[in-house]
């Protein structure tokens, strides 16, 4: 450590270059920390502190800001190769609602029996259901047979901006100039042509 620091209080107000002893003597006196700063610093910046209570500070903003973050889930809805129209239009709703929310959706095709001898139709259900969600899905798993269930994994497509957005402005017309007196007759033949921190003990 330097035998001068650069110190700025509790509130951070500058309190000048003072000795490296004398400012572990104010820490003392405050009943707080002498935290450095800036190490490479001429001379090194320390600031006084409860270095304690700033930690637990830093943790809850991290905390919180966590609880806020978006926890994306994977919602997962079930077809059956003759889903009828009544229950497919109420799935794919309820698809629409978790992309919306920005939510991942696996979709999964269940054979029966000898359904699994005809694959083309759970196929012909997917494309259908692909086709109709086109413009809101991004497909990250295209269809594939894991035993006798099809699955095929759809995430929210990315929104892209609206025309109004991009477009500019259009400055209004200029207001019309007053209408002047007709110009005079001219006879024809005359017209013109864009650190991490270091607690130093204040003991």
């Amino acid at each position: 450590m330097a035998p001068e620091v650069r110190v700025s209080g509790p509130d951070n107000e500058p309190l000048g270059v003072v000795p490296l002893m004398e400012a572990l003597r104010m820490a003392g006196e405050l009943d707080v920390d002498l935290v450095e700063i800036s190490p490479n610093a001429a001379p090194p910046v320390c600031r006084l502190m409860d270095y304690g209570k700033f930690k637990y500070q830093e943790q809850k903003k991290a905390a919180d800001a966590k609880s806020k973050q978006k926890v994306i889930e994977v919602k997962e809805v079930k077809f059956r190769p003759g889903t009828d129209d009544g229950d497919y239009n109420i799935k794919v709703r309820n698809i629409r609602r978790f992309l919306d929310d920005g939510d991942k959706c696996k979709i999964t095709l269940r054979y029966r029996g000898r359904e699994i001898t005809h694959q083309e139709l759970g196929l012909a259900l997917l494309q259908r259901l692909r086709d109709e969600l086109a413009d809101e899905i991004i497909v990250e798993q295209f269809p594939k047979l894991e035993g006798r269930q099809m699955v095929m994994m759809i995430a929210p497509a990315r929104k892209k901006p609206s025309a109004n957005k991009q477009s500019k402005a259009v400055p209004a017309s200029a207001p019309a100039a007053a209408s002047a007196p007709p110009p005079a007759t001219v006879p024809s033949e005359v017209a013109p042509a864009a650190a991490t921190p270091h607690v130093q003990d204040a003991s």
